[in-house]
Parts: C-alpha cells; sequence; structure tokens
C-alpha cells in the first residue's frame, strides 16, 4: 500500500468501507504490531478527524499506553477503571454517548465527551484495547463499533 490513504465517502458507512480494505493491507504487509497500530491510529485521525485515537496494551495487568494521534494521554490503566478498563473487564466494545455519565470515567483530556473502546482479543484474551475519543457528544454508534470491531479482528 501507498503512505496516503484515498478517502471517500458521503457518510460514515461509506467512509469506513473505504477505509477498511486500505488498512487490511497496510497491516498484511507489516509484521510489526506497534508499526500497524501506530498507522491505523494515523489513517483513523485522518480520516474522521477524532479528537483522540490510539491504542493502549496489556503489560503486566495493566492497560499501558501505546501508538495514538492527538494530544497527551494517560499513560496506565487498570482492570475495570474508566471506559478502556472496562471494554477490557468485560472484554467487549464499550460505546459512551457522554464520558461525564460514565461512573469511574478516567479524563485524560477535558475536551472529550464521547467515547468508543474496542477490545483486542486473542484466543479469548484482551491483548489491547482500541480507544477513541470525540470532543462531540454522543459521537459513536452502531456502524463505528461494528466497523471498528472488524478492523480490530485484523490484529488478532
Amino acid at each position: 500500500m501507498s503512505e496516503n490513504l484515498i478517502i471517500q465517502g458521503n457518510n460514515k458507512q461509506e467512509l469506513y468501507e473505504n477505509l477498511l480494505p486500505q488498512i487490511k493491507s497496510l497491516v498484511e504487509c507489516e509484521t510489526d504490531e506497534i508499526a500497524n497500530m501506530a498507522n491505523v491510529s494515523a489513517c483513523l485521525k485522518d480520516t474522521f478527524n477524532f479528537w483522540w485515537v490510539g491504542f493502549y496494551r496489556v503489560i503486566d495487568n495493566e492497560l499501558v499506553l501505546g501508538p495514538f494521534q492527538g494530544p497527551l494521554a494517560c499513560t496506565r490503566i487498570r482492570k475495570g477503571k474508566g471506559v478502556c478498563g472496562t471494554a477490557w473487564q468485560e472484554a467487549k466494545t464499550q460505546i459512551v454517548p457522554d464520558v461525564d455519565a460514565f461512573p469511574g470515567h478516567i479524563a485524560c483530556s477535558s475536551l472529550t465527551r464521547s467515547e468508543i473502546v474496542v477490545p483486542i482479543i486473542r484466543n479469548g484474551v484482551v491483548v489491547a484495547v482500541l480507544d477513541i475519543d470525540s470532543e462531540k457528544l454522543a459521537n459513536f454508534d452502531e456502524v463505528d463499533k461494528e466497523n471498528l470491531e472488524k478492523l480490530v479482528a485484523l490484529f488478532v
């Protein structure tokens, strides 16, 4: 794949349909997971202009900050804490329309208003999460969930 995205679409679903094959091509050509996480973060940020996009990896029973695009982020998150820790603990995607209404939300940025976190699960174990924040309320829905779950399946 070239180092340029071709971003086309009139709505969110069309953008994902255009982006996912490009990401698949990108990650299939690279064996280093960190490099792939970095490029996927950049692709998602460029395509959707999300506030923050990145990965947390499970290391020594904590989520540890991995590659990301956006402002300064929390470095470590415990299991069950915040949206990321909840996605890890429950091993399921979390969609939070208003982070201020989420019990125990970890405010890495006061500008974050909504969030989606998608776990990466290998052999029944969460090994990382994809975390995306928006400065808009209720910015994430089932379209994001379905497509981002397809995206993280590329890391399995």
